[in-house]
């Protein structure tokens, strides 16, 4: 067998994953001629070139050479070094360029130019030159910034694949994650035996967070296992730069420490993208160009200026670009925004550009709670939920900077239909309780945001702890006669008493608040008042009274176009609906609420519906059901901390539901069917409750649609078939660099590891197709 060609270096520690970019690399070197690898520092662009062009060294009968540019700094030298890269004789000191390609003229070669950040343009003409010059030649470059040339084909390499951190990984998951697997891997090299296990695996889990998903920094970051826990290297990482400094004395310096791969792509900035870079690191979570221009604009910086310097951080891979409904954001790493972040501070500026920050999502929440209530409703939880982040990092400036506190209560009130819709209760009333120790006083800012901690403590703990809170809210408001805030609270007292079960009250108070919000001609109140004035009167048996007033509140939502209130809504009135006796009318309103509130991800409204109809599934015999539905709405109930069995009369209704359920099914049938319905995530359990599909497991995989085109299903018979690479080429009469690029696209499609697995899933079909 003919010994593969060129001088690439022996690989001593594993490859991990990147199974969907080493094929997509091969692909794209099959149809062109320059592929550049582009992405931040310590992504791992060296050593996914390596791995490709390993793997390709076969094809190329002339070699496979490695160009290591990092130490270069003389851009004249360039074309000698490839020279002696290839090892080829010293070149002339006038036209070395076309002296190298006459020398390659009629060689079939891959040339690997590493690092050619710092030597662009030098790179661009050497590649351009000899491209046109060598017919058989291929490039594959890696670069935190494009060469630019005609024909460039560009591949992003992304940070090693993550879990989400907000799903918890069930026992053996870990090994899904590319960045977990990697992290697994040199740990054990560091400390003999090391594993992730369920004990460690959520800590392993945020350090690889933490770092991004860096192969160059989880390389790092494992090797202080010899000396520290996972606790506690996690615990260490705020200071990540001093902790990871420990690399191979045998890798390039800037690939020795987390801090030099970063201060490298720093010192190939300008100054004005260094200055942009660090004032965009008081971003959390990504921005739109908007955001950019009116935070970190001024006089050395005019916002018409802003645009071009974010491409230009984009092309030398300080910024990721994401694309979503059609809008454009861009995102630092946590690594690449602490290293700006600790710039801006040593220039003194961290505060100005902070407060510039906050300013700006202040105003977000304000235009938020005034435009809520109507037709941009859902388009504005979505740019908040994308804002998240952005949000939090407001807030924290407010608390941590002395006289910004009544700043954070307004913020945080603004926000307060956004804790509730999402789920996000404690949250909001961490945010809430924090902002109120810091901010003292008599003021309208203090008295709202008593309510709304109030509002949101009844709702998740009932209303045993937030009586304080709305009594003083109350006596507040009273003070300082602020009419709206007399309301709210008065609204709050009269769901406090239907959770204690006292009715009538309730709807004393529930028609008191309705009065007063009608004379303020305050919509949201009032429709936040029609959604529990309706369920009071069901519940004192007034069903008729009941229904009007759940349809005036579809009236009303429908006048202003609104979706969130008219599901929580319709929800109050399936209840009195059900009271009524009409059970497929109450069945339908709740599955329309759900529908309504599907969108918003609206998980505390999406559990009652769910507690609603399994009521009613349960007064029609449908035990099984119920049972799904009720450890559906459990699971829901826990993530938001807000029990439906706090909720005075209604939780006589779920207990007696429960009961019922279970003696219809007994006891081990109940607990499976309930267990299967808290497995369910939440667009299953919308998709159960709305009867769309069984929430069986999935379906067999003969049974699921065949991912491959018509070739690849060819290619995957012909393997089946035993035939190599080279010899489906031939009796397809493609390359044989075609053939394989297939094969591997065929074992990322189909989630494979080996050919073996291809021939067994080709005839698995055939078994399945008769």
């Amino acid at each position: 067998m003919r010994q593969p060609v060129g001088n690439l270096p022996a690989d001593v520690t594993s490859f991990v994953g990147r199974r969907r970019e080493v094929t997509e690399v091969k692909r794209l070197l099959s149809t062109g001629r320059l592929v550049t690898l582009t992405g931040t520092g310590g992504v791992g662009k060296t050593r996914l070139a390596l791995h490709v062009a390993a793997d390709l060294q076969r094809a190329f009968t002339d070699g496979v050479w490695l160009v290591e540019l990092a130490q270069l700094r003389d851009p004249a030298l360039l074309v000698h070094t490839v020279a002696a890269a290839l090892k080829l004789a010293d070149l002339p000191g006038s036209g070395p360029a076309a002296v190298l390609a006459g020398q390659l003229k009629g060689k079939q070669l891959l040339l690997v130019l590493d690092n050619c950040e710092h030597l662009l343009d030098a790179c661009a003409v050497l590649a351009e030159t000899l491209l046109r010059a060598v017919p058989g030649l291929r490039i594959l470059a890696t670069s935190r910034q494009t060469l630019g040339v005609t024909g460039e084909h560009i591949e992003a390499v992304p940070p090693l694949s993550l879990p989400d951190p907000d799903t918890p990984l069930p026992p053996g998951a870990a090994a899904r994650y590319e960045a977990l697997r990697l992290f697994a891997e040199r740990a054990a090299a560091a400390v003999p035996g090391f594993t992730i296990t369920a004990d460690n695996q959520t800590t392993i889990t945020w350090i690889c967070r933490r770092l991004d998903g860096i192969p160059l920094a989880i390389e790092l970051a494992a090797v202080r296992l010899r000396a520290l826990s996972p606790d506690q290297l996690l615990a260490r990482l705020d200071d990540g730069y001093r902790l990871l400094t420990t690399g191979s004395r045998a890798a390039p310096p800037r690939q020795r420490t987390l801090r030099a791969a970063v201060e490298w792509s720093f010192d190939l900035c300008s100054p004005t993208e260094r200055s942009l870079w660090a004032r965009l690191s008081v971003f959390a979570g990504g921005f739109d160009l908007e955001a950019a221009e009116q935070v970190c604009a001024g006089d050395d910086l005019p916002p018409g200026a802003i645009l071009d310097l974010v491409a230009q951080l984009v092309d030398k891979s300080i910024l990721s670009r994401v694309e979503q409904d059609s809008q454009v954001r861009y995102e630092l790493l946590e690594t690449i925004r602490q290293y700006g972040y600790e710039r801006l501070r040593e220039q003194g500026e961290h505060t100005t550009y902070q407060r510039r920050h906050r300013d700006r999502y202040a105003r977000l929440a304000a235009r938020f709670m005034a435009e809520f209530f109507g037709p941009g409703q859902l388009a504005w939880f979505t740019r908040l939920r994308q804002e998240h982040a952005n949000l939090r990092a407001a807030l924290d400036f407010c608390l941590t900077e002395p006289g910004e506190a009544e700043v954070a209560l307004r913020i945080a009130v603004d926000l307060r239909v956004y804790w509730h819709a999402t789920g996000f209760l404690s949250e909001g009333r961490s945010w809430l309780d924090r902002a109120l120790a810091l901010a003292p006083g008599v003021t309208p800012a203090r008295v709202r945001a008593l309510w709304v901690d109030g509002w949101l403590t009844l709702i998740q703990s009932g209303p045993d702890h937030a009586t304080a809170l709305l009594e003083e809210a109350g006596r507040v408001g009273r003070r300082l006669d602020d009419r709206l805030v007399l309301a709210d609270t008065t609204l709050a007292s009269g769901v406090a008493a239907m959770y204690r079960g006292d009715v009538r009250l309730a709807t004393g108070l529930l028609d008191d608040a309705l009065a007063r919000y009608r004379a303020l001609d305050n919509p949201l109140g009032t429709a936040a008042t029609l959604i529990q004035l309706p369920l009071a009167a069901a519940l004192v048996g007034d069903a008729d009274r009941a229904v009007a007033l759940g349809e005036e509140l579809q009236a009303l939502s429908e006048a202003h176009d609104e979706r969130w209130y008219r599901g929580h809504g319709l929800w109050s009135l399936s209840i009195a609906v059900w009271r009524q006796g009409d059970r497929p009318r109450a069945s339908a309103l709740a599955q329309e609420a759900i529908r309504l509130q599907r969108p918003f991800h609206d998980r505390l409204g999406i559990a009652r519906c769910l507690e609603v109809l399994a009521w009613i599934a349960t007064t029609d015999g449908h035990h099984d059901r119920a049972a799904r539905l009720l450890g559906a709405a459990q699971a829901v109930w826990q993530a938001t901390g807000a029990p439906l069995s706090g909720f005075g009369p209604l939780a006589g209704y779920h207990d007696q539901c429960w009961d019922q359920v279970r003696r219809g099914l007994g006891e081990r049938a109940f607990a499976a069917a309930r267990r299967h319905g808290t497995e369910l995530d939440l667009e299953q359990v919308v998709a159960y409750a709305l009867e769309e599909k069984q929430p069986a497991s999935s379906s067999p995989r003969q049974d699921r649609p065949v991912p491959l085109t018509r070739r690849e299903r060819q290619i995957a018979q012909l393997v089946a078939e035993g035939l190599s690479n080279r010899e489906i080429a031939a009796r397809l009469v493609i390359a044989p660099r075609t053939a394989e690029a297939h094969v591997q696209h065929i074992l990322a499609k189909l989630g494979f590891h080996s050919r073996a697995q291809i021939a067994a899933w080709v005839v698995e079909r055939r078994t399945a197709d008769g």
